[in-house]
């Protein structure tokens, strides 16, 4: 007998529907349900690289996480990595298709609709449960025609809806009601409750305008939930704007890394910015202080961000902190950035043959058309650590050899293998690699940190920080059980309401 489906949208983005899917997946695998997160379509260059190398957008990792389940590309069958203002770099079931400018996808989409049926059939056979997410909002009438993973996605799946509305952003009311409003009748009639959400304050003085949405729509609100900074959930696409710009040191170690405009895997620096003794900001432009750290994460367009980085002045100043002792670091499309050129003999990112990088690692990129994805683990051949990360890049980074490599490869794709990733300069105080995850290691995470506080003059500590994913999935199910009426949640599932 097929699975249940169930689906979240909601009135915009950034309204919490990631976070919230990834709840009601944990509140459902701790009930004994096997369950399944689900995304047709995501938009964002925080991916995640499955076992088979596929990629998918990092959410619906964590979801997966949540679930106790394997991440697999069925699970987010297309995914959309923006490359530039207009276009983007299209993934289909973990693969590049293409990329595209916005018109030429739009004529693309309905050719996708077989395979996200697909994927969704394979899923419901599989699990009692599917937690569908939506994206954006139901109600982008200039989309309806072409949409793909809102109400097309419901009706492929026969879900039900929940609507979920960000109170801290202000008109919750006018946004639900607005988007019920704009649906046409038979998507209306698919939308059985709605979920508040990012609430601060007294949740008596809302009383009224509930009373009033269900009132007004026929429709029960299933809780409101909190706003909450306690709980270490993985964003999905954003860098939040409260860990941008000045923060106060506190004596502590201080890591700056770039905000690039096209920003890849951000998520690489959690673990680092959970450490006590660590704090770390995303900066836009260079303030004039020398960071004890200065990282260059991943990017979509490395070429088109290094321009941007010198039109910032970055380049000026990564020269600066590195001159005063600052370690650098670069990591994937950092890493490209960092070295002397990048060749782009394709044009798989840009019109010109070739850029000038940083110069701070003896190094050259050649762009290739073929992207490399894999999971890899590996050994940090200074401190020994080990380290479980992945590989998303397009580009081969070659140069002199370091007098000794930053990392051993020992497998890819669970299959034991032996080579070498990274490489480094100055004393090791600039150094790069393609390895996303390293951070997410407790050992080379303190490692690391310890460098940089013996720089300081500092007592090297002892421990890292735990991680503990399924710890802080536990307090979010936790939160989301006490504030939502879970038993009516259930209802809708086993359509009795």
């Amino acid at each position: 007998m097929p699975g249940r489906s169930l689906m979240i949208q909601g009135t915009g983005s950034h309204v919490g529907k990631s976070v919230l899917v990834s709840a009601i997946c944990r509140i459902f695998a701790q009930d004994g349900l096997r369950v399944a997160p689900f995304k047709a379509q995501n938009m964002a260059n925080n991916a995640f690289v499955c076992r088979d190398g596929g990629e998918i957008g990092r959410a619906q990792a964590v979801q997966a996480l949540a679930c106790g389940v394997e991440p697999t590309v069925e699970m987010n069958p297309v995914l959309l990595k923006p490359c530039t203002d207009t276009g983007s770099q299209v993934i289909v079931l973990g693969r590049v298709a293409k990329t595209m400018n916005a018109r030429e996808y739009q004529a693309f989409k309905p050719s996708l609709i077989p395979t996200i049926k697909e994927c969704l059939d394979r899923l419901l056979a599989q699990y009692d449960v599917v937690v569908i997410e939506g994206a954006g909002s139901p109600a982008e009438i200039n989309l309806r025609e072409s949409d793909i993973v809102n109400m097309r996605t419901a009706a492929l799946a026969d879900a039900p809806v929940v609507l979920v509305g960000n109170i801290d952003l202000g008109g919750v009311f006018a946004q639900l009601i607005g988007t019920l409003h704009l649906l046409r009748d038979d998507e209306r009639a698919r939308v059985r409750a709605f979920i508040i959400n990012k609430f601060r304050g007294d949740r008596d003085i809302l009383k009224p305008g509930l009373e009033y949405l269900e009132r007004e729509t026929g429709r029960p609100v299933l809780g409101v939930l909190p706003y909450f900074k306690d709980i270490r959930i993985a964003e999905e696409d954003t860098v939040p704007a409260e860990k941008v710009g000045a923060r106060a040191p506190d004596g502590k170690i201080l890591i700056d890394v770039i905000k690039h405009p096209r920003i890849a895997n951000f998520t690489d620096f959690d673990a680092l910015e959970a450490e006590p003794d660590v704090s770390l900001r995303y900066l836009e432009r260079p303030d004039g202080r020398v960071p004890d750290a200065l990282i260059f994460p991943g990017t979509k367009s490395t070429i088109a961000d290094l321009r941007s980085l010198r039109a910032a002045g970055f380049v000026d100043h990564a020269i600066r902190c590195a001159e005063r002792g600052t370690t650098i670091v670069g990591v994937c499309g950092g890493f490209q950035m960092l070295g002397a050129r990048i060749f782009d003999p394709h044009h798989v990112e840009s019109e010109s043959d070739v850029e000038e990088g940083l110069g701070l690692l003896p190094t050259i990129t050649v762009f290739c058309e073929k992207k490399e994805t894999s999971q890899v683990r590996a050994l940090h051949v200074e401190s020994g650590a080990e380290i479980t990360g992945y590989e998303i890049h397009m580009g081969c980074t070659q140069g002199n050899p370091s007098p000794q490599p930053l990392f051993r490869i020992l497998e890819r794709f669970g299959m034991a293998a032996d080579g070498y990733d990274g490489t480094s300069a100055r004393e090791g105080r600039v150094w790069g690699t393609y390895l996303h995850g390293l951070f997410d290691s407790a050992d080379f995470r303190r490692h690391f940190v310890n460098k940089l506080r013996r720089n300081r003059g500092l007592e090297p500590r002892e421990t890292a920080a735990r991680q503990d994913s399924l710890a802080e999935l536990d307090k979010l199910a936790a939160l989301v059980r006490k504030h939502l009426d879970i038993a009516y949640l259930y209802r809708i599932l086993r359509r009795e309401a």
